[in-house]
């Protein structure tokens, strides 16, 4: 008996769509308008980039000496000496000079809080324990007035350390604010519906500036006589209530994205409002709108720079504060804005990558 086997031709290897190689031909190489288009930003970097590092390397000022920057400026180099010189004051501002240690450690503990908050295996319920202890350490270390340290108020905190302290807490509470106020726009009740709309047209209808202003000069005049509150609260409160009313409407998008039949479901199992939205809905909102929400932080952390206008000398402010004062280095302002633009670079930057892990991690579990 004769056999009908008949050999199948082999196949070619499958095309490999991981790595670099597969990268850059699918990304940069996919089809003859983005060869072109890769190709000429390769010949506007090769003939841009030279340039570049002669200035920022070849030609530039790395020591504290005014006189080689104004040197180098006719050779065409940068003065990172005036980095050198101010960085201190650029840093911590007009907080007093042997004190910077105390601002130093605390914005460290900061960050370090920050890390270690956004690491998976850290959340757990001493979280919450943790940053209230942290956040009493960096107020007592820098408000100082105790155990030999010397009390410093707080409109002379200044620099990265205000900058990194402000965005943080206004992030902390604008956010669960911004929920609740979501959720108060969806409510069917009028009066609570009412509030939320009001609240959010009004803030977004104005600049952050004026409302900065307002917190800074005119509610004060609402106050009984002789009572005060401290600039920096006030500034804080304006912040956060600015940047809630933006993230309300994001958190908001989120809400109306989820199909009725979430909450439909929810009330068949006989989960009240609450636990329905806690358990339900809003997990699945706040996942759909993780990008917005990201990019509202990194705007909370820019706009940090606008609180100069009430003479709190953040990041920008103390670079201003270093140069505007001394005619020796004020012409070199621009690489000391190339100092504090990778300051925040590095902070956006970190916030971006995490909002990308996050969105990951979400895509893998919906994939499950």
């Amino acid at each position: 008996m004769t056999s009908n086997f008949q050999p199948i031709a082999a196949r070619p290897a499958p095309v490999r769509i991981e790595g670099v190689g597969p990268w850059v031909r699918t990304n940069l190489f996919g089809n003859w308008a983005s060869s072109l288009t890769t190709l000429a930003l390769l010949g506007l970097v090769a003939w841009w980039l030279p340039g570049f590092l002669r200035w920022a390397f070849v030609d530039a000022v790395f020591v504290p000496k005014a006189a080689l920057c104004q040197a180098a400026r006719e050779t065409g180099g940068a003065c990172w000496g005036v980095v050198a010189e101010k960085y201190r004051l650029i840093i911590f501002g007009r907080y007093p000079y042997a004190q910077q240690w105390r601002p130093a450690v605390a914005t460290v503990a900061m960050v370090a809080l920050l890390v270690v908050s956004c690491i998976r295996v850290f959340w757990r319920p001493w979280l919450a324990l943790l940053w209230a202890a942290v956040l009493a350490f960096f107020f007592a270390l820098m408000l100082g007035g105790f155990a030999g340290l010397e009390a410093v108020t707080t409109d002379r905190w200044g620099g990265l350390p205000l900058t990194v302290m402000v965005a943080t807490l206004s992030i902390v509470l604008a956010f669960p604010l911004a929920v609740l106020v979501a959720l108060g726009r969806r409510s069917h009740m009028p009066a609570i519906k009412t509030i939320c709309v009001i609240y959010v047209e009004l803030i977004r209808g104005v600049p952050l500036i004026s409302v900065l202003f307002m917190a800074s000069f005119m509610f004060p005049l609402f106050m009984p006589p002789g009572m005060s509150i401290d600039v920096l609260i006030r500034v804080l409160v304006g912040i956060t209530l600015f940047s809630a009313a933006y993230m309300a409407e994001i958190v908001r998008g989120g809400l109306q994205a989820i199909p009725k039949g979430q909450q439909e479901a929810a009330d068949t199992l006989g989960l009240s409002y609450w636990q329905a939205q806690r358990k339900v809905v809003l997990p699945q909102a706040l996942a759909l709108v993780v990008p917005g929400i990201m990019n509202n932080f990194i705007a909370i952390f820019k706009d940090t720079s606008l609180i100069t206008i009430v003479s709190l000398y953040e990041l920008t402010g103390s670079m201003g504060l270093a140069l505007d004062s001394d005619s020796d280095w004020r012409p070199f302002k621009l690489t000391a804005y190339l100092f504090i633009t990778a300051i925040y670079f590095i902070f956006c930057f970190s916030m971006s990558r995490y909002s990308l892990w996050i969105e990951s991690q979400l895509s893998r579990s919906k994939n499950r």
